[in-house]
């Protein structure tokens, strides 16, 4: 049985104790992508999840999920304008064209030394294909979580090449350009840049749906939120991701699983695990 150490919470606790999540998702057609990330980090027990979308479509958003706070930015001047107080950021789900927005921001991080953690998802990974040296050079705490044909476009290598050997070439990855690596699919690996590797036990086929993605890095994120290193986020939210699409499909079965079921699930996850 899955087992996660989650830390426990005080009778006196406010949602400041429990993280401040910063995500950039989100375009015109992909809105969704953001919903499902930052529902997925607040049913993970975030406390608070800013949620930025292009500001055209911002009380849309906040709209379909009330329990977000949901921020306009179309560019690094929004972001400079925030308060610089997040535990977190999650950067990439359903931007689309707005990863410029992404690379900017990273680059601005860089310079001020941001230690807090930060996951990479999506378009915000697509803008480094090739030359994953521009992500060590960052210097910043990140967290990358590619399936294997974003990796086979970061790191040049065939997606055949990287199915044959998702523990070795995950590890090798993780240490050269110095992040912690979640190569996603059958068996999830998390590598960490001193060599340490998981391998994930939880999951179905279900889980090969559009959407399930954006929620492990809700996931992922919104436990380095809350303080848990970048190693326990990451073995800890593909553990429960897993364990939440095993109970979605427990119940609705795989084929008609989708990406809010599993977003649904996750508290009972955490429950039987933690």
């Amino acid at each position: 049985m899955l087992k996660v150490d989650l830390p426990k919470r005080r009778a006196d606790s406010h949602k400041g104790d429990f993280g401040r999540l910063f995500v950039l998702a989100g375009s015109r057609g992909m809105l969704g992508a953001a919903l499902l990330c930052g529902r997925a980090a607040i049913r993970s027990g975030t406390g608070l999840v800013y949620l930025a979308v292009p500001d055209r479509c911002a009380d849309q958003v906040n709209c379909a999920a009330p329990e977000l706070i949901t921020l306009g930015v179309d560019g690094l001047r929004d972001f400079e304008r925030l308060p610089f107080n997040f535990t977190a950021l999650a950067l990439g789900p359903g931007l689309s064209e707005r990863r410029v927005i992404a690379e900017k921001i990273l680059n601005y991080l860089s310079k001020k030394r941001f230690p807090s953690p930060i996951v990479l998802d999506a378009d915000a990974l697509a803008v480094y294909n090739g030359r994953p040296e521009k992500l060590a050079a960052l210097d910043l705490n990140l967290i990358l979580t590619p399936h294997p044909g974003e990796m086979s476009r970061l790191s040049g290598l065939s997606v055949e090449e990287i199915q044959r050997n998702r523990l070795e070439i995950a590890a090798g990855f993780a240490h050269r350009y110095n992040c912690l690596l979640v190569l996603k699919g059958r068996r999830t690996v998390v590598a960490d840049p001193s060599g340490n590797t998981y391998v994930n036990k939880t999951g179905n086929p279900g889980l090969a749906t559009a959407g399930t993605g954006d929620v492990l890095t809700g996931m992922i994120a919104g436990f380095c939120a809350q303080g848990l290193s970048a190693r326990q986020a990451a073995v800890n939210g593909v553990g429960l991701h897993g364990l939440a699409g095993d109970l979605a499909a427990k119940d609705k079965g795989e084929y008609g699983l989708i990406a809010t079921d599993v977003i649904e699930k996750i508290p009972y996850a955490i429950r039987q695990s933690n």
